[in-house]
């Protein structure tokens, strides 16, 4: 593992962050790091964590805490999955199948992003554990079909149906970077932000020997081939999911699907009835709709509301150990991280997204120790105080 990402130059997710910035062009970082608009909810999904206290036992002994936990069937080797980041491959050569071989050496579950610019056969064949395939309508429905076909072929166990991006978020920091000009054809609308990517030569000499701008390779669209790397703004625009879709997704898939991007009860109830698996309470990260409550104070909603259903994951502001114990103390039964591990990726490759893996993992093991609890499947709302006002629901059972 390079020193750049070992202890004690990075000790928490914090660090991977600070090394991740020095490493990548301003645009690349803000991709990674920024929200939708005032970027509220995205301070907001950390600042939940924050408001929400333990409640140990002490004068426990725990000598050894089970971290493992079932997931859509799957044991998994702590209650962590890395959710879908799309574009990694910016982010460092190969990106997407460095993230899943962490992962999978791990023990833990990946899942790989429509806007990957990587193989989807390639980024399974690099995970020795469970890779799940998430999927946008972009380039189409029958895009979308022969993706999903790709997948079930490559071994892919679970399809993630993101249902909140009916247009994509104002990332104000993207735009302020010259995103959109520099994936544009016009070379003289370049000029004014290609100063960024100049200034970090390690980046770009890694950038160009991994081929330079990327392809979607899993958006192949007919008679044209993979998708150009471009401004998905209007792909995403077009391509809208809805509840009937999940119909055609269903029987072409045939298989678990996960639901990602659930505010609200409603919602988790038309995931339930459209014979979902899996939930995910997302809000995107906070880079959709600037405003929304943060995810953790809408879990006890939802597991109130579906019980024992379905399964109940739930992404946001996962930054420490101590947010994946909150957020099983609330009833979820595992996480979904996206900004924890991409920070790994961007500051040091796989190398990075394993330190990240680390990190949270003996986080997980001292928060119980300090806890008093063994194993996970013992917390309940009975280790912690969540602020008056916040809505309660009773913790669902994480390895029935």
């Amino acid at each position: 593992m390079p020193r750049s990402v070992q202890s004690p130059r990075v000790l928490n997710i914090e660090d991977l962050r600070r090394v991740a910035k020095r490493q990548l062009p301003r645009v690349v970082f803000d991709y990674i790091d920024g929200g939708a608009e005032d970027e509220r909810t995205s301070r907001a999904n950390c600042r939940a964590f924050e408001e929400v206290t333990f409640r140990p036992r002490c004068a426990v002994a725990t000598p050894a805490c089970d971290l493992r936990v079932s997931v859509l069937g799957q044991s998994l080797s702590m209650p962590l999955i890395l959710a879908p980041v799309g574009s990694s491959r910016l982010m460092y050569p190969r990106g997407e199948e460095a993230a899943a071989a962490a992962a999978g050496e791990a023990g833990i579950a990946y899942t790989l992003s429509t806007l990957s610019g990587c193989r989807l056969e390639d980024v399974a064949a690099a995970s020795k554990g469970t890779v799940w395939y998430q999927v946008y309508l972009v380039g189409g429905r029958d895009c979308a079909l022969s993706a999903i076909e790709r997948a079930k072929a490559a071994g892919y166990s679970a399809l993630v149906v993101t249902i909140d991006t009916a247009v994509a978020g104002m990332r104000e920091r993207d735009l302020r970077n010259g995103a959109k000009e520099l994936l544009g054809d016009r070379f003289g609308s370049k000029l004014p932000f290609v100063s960024q990517l100049l200034t970090r030569p390690g980046w770009l000499a890694r950038f160009l020997a991994d081929g330079g701008l990327m392809k979607f390779q899993n958006v192949v669209i007919p008679g044209q081939g993979p998708m150009l790397y471009a401004d998905v703004t209007a792909a995403l625009g077009d391509a809208v999911v809805t509840w009937d879709d999940l119909k055609w997704i269903q029987q072409a898939w045939g298989g678990p699907i996960v639901i990602k991007g659930v505010h609200t009860a409603d919602d988790a109830r038309h995931a339930v009835d459209v014979g979902a698996k899996a939930l995910v309470v997302s809000n995107h990260g906070g880079r959709q709709l600037d405003g929304v409550a943060p995810t953790l104070r809408v879990l006890p909603e939802v597991v109130a509301t579906v019980g024992d259903q379905i399964e109940v994951l739930v992404d946001g502001g996962i930054r420490r150990g101590s947010d994946i114990v909150k957020a099983l103390c609330l009833g979820a039964r595992a996480v979904m991280a996206g900004r924890a591990y991409a920070y790994g990726l961007g500051a040091a490759g796989g190398a990075g997204v394993a330190r990240a893996i680390e990190i949270l993992r003996a986080d997980l093991i001292r928060t119980l120790k300090l806890l008093g609890c063994p194993s996970l499947a013992e917390l309940d709302q009975s280790y912690i105080d969540v602020p008056a006002g916040w809505p309660t629901g009773r913790a669902a059972s994480r390895n029935g």
